[in-house]
């Protein structure tokens, strides 16, 4: 039998299918629903910061007895894990260093041991099955077929001893639905924590000017008003980061869930030139070196993905990293304002690259640059600005320069209270570090 979520209802979305809508009014930051995840992993390079089972960032946590890889709060999270770490557990101890399984491998095992043991619906299908979760699959491309074979040939290798696999087109449309309707569960400053299938969550449709925003308490997927809604109005979060040009936001769209978005942002265009300033010269940057440079950023950012992958396999330095960024920014800042979206996220992974390497004055230079113009570009109460409200500020107050670091964490805290609820674990715990520093 269907159930209902107060204020919420199912409906046939002109021109996207299916969505919601709200039935009463909400006001900004007001929750519109929680959900619990009808599966989800804890991602491998968290272990021994995080709960398991509930997602929980704490220290002593406790290791499982058998593989000694998972950890726990206590014994009643162990325990309420343990029907779905039973079918790694003995894998993760037989291979070692060996297993290795995609994200998507682990939930796909999990859906199909949780089908088979549980036949009625559960608390995260009030609104939507498990099954009828959109799957694309006609429209996958050959590339990501291969990819999805070989998460098959990963499943049936890591996980054949605890499972009854069902045929290989069912195998295949659940790492489809999985691919489509995955969320990526991340904390407060936007580090990824695990993967997760939210069905009910999964039904709210894309917008670029999103009024909602999915954020999470563990590994419960939380829905917040981001503007006041009346009754009627559709529900519309975002599935893409939002700092990029419509081209380029349309091409991820289209990429990874198969559709072209018409919101107002898409067809007004109205950010886009901001977003893609170029430098004022005495003579003014041809059209076609600005298109040159285009393609030069947007090529250049995927090999920084992959060199990043790399340097994770100890094959790149981060010197050679930070070389990287530094070179591709002296290139495009010949073109583009430091404002430029592509500028932006050069700067930003230069960031990232001196906190690796503990220069924090150089991070809080980049950081610096990155926040005024994300504050512009990006929609109000965005979690981008936050986490770089709280990496700033933790920065800051790190280097003792206490009133710079408590006016950024401020700052992020409005955010947060609006994208996580006033009553959020981070916040209460943001609330503790300023107070600390009065």
């Amino acid at each position: 039998m269907k159930e209902s979520i107060e204020g919420i209802e199912r409906f046939v979305s002109p021109g996207k299918g299916r969505g919601l809508r709200v039935t009463k009014p909400f006001k900004v930051g007001e929750l519109l629903f929680a959900s619990l995840p009808y599966t989800y992993v804890l991602t491998a390079s968290e272990r021994g910061s995080n709960c398991e089972f509930c997602f929980t960032r704490k220290e002593g946590l406790a290791k499982c007895g058998k593989c000694k890889k998972a950890l726990y709060c206590n014994v009643k999270c162990q325990k309420g894990d343990w029907a779905m770490h039973k079918l790694e557990c003995g894998a993760m101890i037989a291979y070692g260093e060996n297993w290795c399984p995609s994200e998507s491998v682990r939930l796909v095992a999990r859906i199909i041991a949780k089908q088979k043991a549980q036949k009625e619906r559960s608390t995260s299908e009030k609104l939507l099955l498990i099954g009828e979760l959109e799957s694309h699959i006609d429209d996958v491309d050959i590339e990501k077929r291969e990819m999805n074979e070989g998460d098959i040939a990963s499943l049936h290798q890591f996980y054949s001893k605890n499972l009854d696999f069902p045929s290989k087109t069912a195998v295949l449309t659940l790492f489809s639905q999985v691919n489509c309707n995955g969320f990526t569960v991340e904390d407060e400053e936007l580090s990824k924590m695990g993967s997760a299938v939210y069905p009910d969550v999964a039904l709210v449709n894309h917008s670029c000017c999103p009024n909602v925003i999915v954020t999470y308490k563990g590994n419960v997927a939380e829905v917040r008003a981001v503007q006041d809604m009346t009754p009627g109005e559709e529900v519309f979060t975002s599935y893409i980061d939002l700092l990029y040009p419509t081209a380029d936001r349309n091409e991820r769209l289209r990429d990874a869930y198969y559709f072209t978005c018409d919101c107002k942002e898409c067809k007004t265009k109205s950010k886009d030139k901001l977003k893609l300033k170029v430098r004022k010269r005495n003579k003014p940057p041809a059209p076609e070196e600005i298109s040159s440079m285009m393609r030069y950023a947007r090529n250049t950012i995927k090999e920084f993905r992959s060199a990043k992958q790399i340097a994770e396999k100890h094959q790149k330095t981060p010197g050679e990293l930070m070389e990287m960024c530094q070179l591709s920014l002296d290139k495009m800042g010949e073109v583009f304002e430091d404002s430029n979206v592509y500028m932006l996220h050069m700067m930003y992974q230069a960031m990232g690259v001196c906190l690796y390497m503990g220069d924090w004055d150089e991070a809080i230079r980049y950081g610096e640059k990155v926040l005024k113009p994300y504050s512009i570009l990006y929609p109000p109460y965005s979690m981008n600005v936050a986490s770089m409200y709280l990496k700033l500020g933790r920065l800051y107050l790190g280097l003792e320069r206490k009133l710079s670091g408590i006016d950024a964490l401020k700052k992020a805290m409005a955010i947060m209270e609006v994208a996580h609820g006033k009553d959020h674990q981070y916040l209460i715990e943001l609330r503790k570090e300023i107070e600390m520093q009065k």
